[in-house]
Order: C-alpha cells, then sequence, then structure tokens
C-alpha cells in the first residue's frame, strides 16, 4: 500500500510528517494536522519531530475502520501513541488527547520541583 498524501506540518517547536493510507479527503486530513500541531504547538516541549500515521481499514464490516498511531521524538524521548475510531475526525480528537497527555508526562518528567533538594546519605549526599 502507498500513501495517499505526505505532508510535513512545520510549526514553532514540531516538524511532524502526517502520512494518510486509503481515502482520506482533504478536509479530514487538515483537521487531522491542527490537532496533532495544537498537541504538539507548547513553549515549554523540547523540539519535537516524527510521524503520525493515518489508515482506514478497506473491510466494509470493521466497527472501527480508522486507526492513527504516532511516532514522535520529544527531545530524546519516543512518545507512541495508538488510537481505533468510526470516523476520521473522532480519531484526530482521540490522538489529539492522548498525545497531549503523553507529551505533558514527558515534558514533566524531569521538572526539578518534584525532586529533593538533596539526595539521600546512601546516595553521596550530605552526611549528618
Amino acid at each position: 500500500m502507498t500513501a495517499k498524501d505526505i505532508d510535513a506540518r512545520e510549526t514553532t517547536t514540531a516538524a511532524v510528517l502526517v502520512r494518510a493510507d486509503g481515502e482520506v479527503d482533504e478536509e479530514s486530513l487538515a483537521y487531522l494536522r491542527e490537532k496533532v500541531a495544537a498537541a504538539l504547538d507548547r513553549p515549554s516541549l523540547p523540539p519535537v519531530n516524527g510521524e503520525v500515521r493515518v489508515r482506514r481499514a478497506s473491510a466494509h464490516h470493521v466497527e472501527l475502520p480508522w486507526s492513527g498511531r504516532t511516532d514522535i521524538r520529544v527531545g530524546s524521548d519516543l512518545v507512541v501513541v495508538h488510537a481505533r475510531e468510526a470516523s476520521v475526525r473522532e480519531l484526530a480528537d482521540r490522538l489529539h488527547d492522548r498525545l497531549r497527555s503523553a507529551t505533558e508526562r514527558v515534558a514533566h518528567r524531569g521538572d526539578a520541583a518534584r525532586r529533593t533538594a538533596a539526595p539521600p546519605p546512601w546516595r553521596g549526599g550530605p552526611q549528618k
């Protein structure tokens, strides 16, 4: 299967490739690009790049024919998000929600505010 439409979305913090396989109209693809850009366009994020793949199942009896996967590198961390939905707009919304929460977890994982002031003595901290 070949990709129908490939587009690199450049924002101030993100360079993300959006790839759609199958029958995806331009309006739906634009909506998907907006949702991905909104999830990743935050000033507190480190440099972001990666790929979003959207595919529609060819079988008509499939209950959730739309599937999506993101492989996005946020700084040195890899964020992988999967979703399956009944329509492409629902898929874009679900990917946005999951991508936003995953990138927030990555961004706040290394916050100094959650660390202790000094390591304990058995890890080389100050001795009493």
